[in-house]
């Protein structure tokens, strides 16, 4: 599943492809922002088995994309 999330002060959104279920990040995200020390780090494990940390309190949006193939980009078939 694709995710978008969005950060305070910066123009682009991160873009992560994840198997964790939105439901899960959604639960850790809100557990995050509950942390009273303000310095609370969420995290979201890739498909590739990377890990993104964000500082919690600074996160804009976080959207949810449901599992679609990329598009690919160019030629088209080339018979």
């Amino acid at each position: 599943m694709e995710v978008k999330i969005g950060i305070q002060s910066v123009p682009r959104e991160l873009v992560v492809e994840t198997d964790t279920p939105p439901e899960e990040i959604e639960r850790d995200l809100a557990a995050a922002l509950k942390e009273a020390d303000g310095h609370a780090i969420f995290g979201l494990t890739t498909q590739k088995g990377g890990r993104l940390l964000v500082p919690a309190d600074k996160v804009a949006f976080v959207e949810f994309g449901g599992d679609q193939s990329r598009r690919g980009v160019g030629f088209g078939n080339i018979v």
